[in-house]
């Protein structure tokens, strides 16, 4: 991911490129609360003192900057007043409606967005396609986290502990097979906001005898690119989700044309 704070070349900038100087400047403050001079600027961004100056101008003049006696800028209000605008007007739903509907599309299966209350996880948005045989996800259901990808997932980016949670937090994805249900598994990678804050799990669930080392490599990278896609829109990094991705640690998955898992007992798995 392009880091915001760092001048884009010429030749990759998009849009106009006076307001993206601009928002370069706004950006090189995210990490200087006190304020920075017209140098500690111009260093940050590669502007010219001069280009500062200019673009500061007509920050200053709408609010988003300040200028204090010595010399130096600061953050003004209006970047607080259109925060507290996207606050009012955010809904997760917005953004992850169209990151789930594709990953149901790609890959035939049930897909969820979890936030955690608590010890619990809760299945906030789910999406799923007709299938004689599917995993069953009811919005609002609640889950102890220690059990499915999902809930782990949630564990690991709160610093749980322990062997398991390293290698989730290296891999950036987590699969349960059969620990909440007998019957089915769960694929799940985290979701980013601002200052890579975790937002949420976004998994990927099918029932267990549909499992084999091929669906499962076959998945990963769709459900990893739904965490980054979601991460984007979300003001995250996505660069985490690049390939490649971590090896596979845990049961033996069969081959294509071996024996399932285990067999489904009922046309609907819940």
């Amino acid at each position: 991911m392009t880091n915001p704070s760092k001048p884009m070349t010429q030749k990759s900038e998009p849009g106009v490129a006076a307001v993206n100087r601009a928002l370069t400047i706004l950006m090189a403050f995210e990490n200087s609360v006190e304020g920075m001079s017209l140098a500690e600027l111009s260093a940050a961004t590669g502007l010219y003192h001069s280009t500062i100056l200019r673009l500061c101008d007509s920050l200053l003049h709408y609010g988003f900057l300040v200028r204090l006696e010595d010399g130096r800028f600061k953050l003004g209000s209006t970047p607080f007043f259109l925060g507290m605008l996207y606050q009012e007007s955010f809904r997760l739903w917005d953004h992850a409606a169209p990151v789930l509907r594709e990953l149901v599309r790609v890959t035939k299966e049930t897909a969820a967005i979890y936030i955690r209350d608590g010890d619990e996880r809760v299945c906030l948005h789910r999406m799923t396609q007709p299938r004689s045989v599917l995993m069953h996800v009811r919005e609002g259901e609640r889950v102890e986290l220690h059990k499915g990808a999902a809930g782990k997932i949630m564990l690991a980016f709160a610093g749980e502990p322990g062997e398991e949670f390293d290698q989730i937090r290296k891999a950036h994805y987590a699969l349960s097979l059969a620990e909440r249900r007998s019957e089915s598994i769960g694929l799940a990678c985290p979701v980013f906001g601002v200052q890579q804050k975790l937002i949420c799990s976004i998994s990927l669930g099918m029932p267990l005898f549909r499992l084999n080392r091929q669906v499962f490599e076959a998945a990963l990278p769709l459900v990893m690119q739904a965490a980054a896609d979601l991460t984007r829109r979300l003001g995250g990094n996505p660069s985490v989700f690049d390939p490649p991705y971590a090896t596979y640690e845990g049961p033996v998955l069969p081959e294509r044309g071996e024996a399932p898992l285990q067999h489904p007992t009922d046309s609907t798995l819940e």
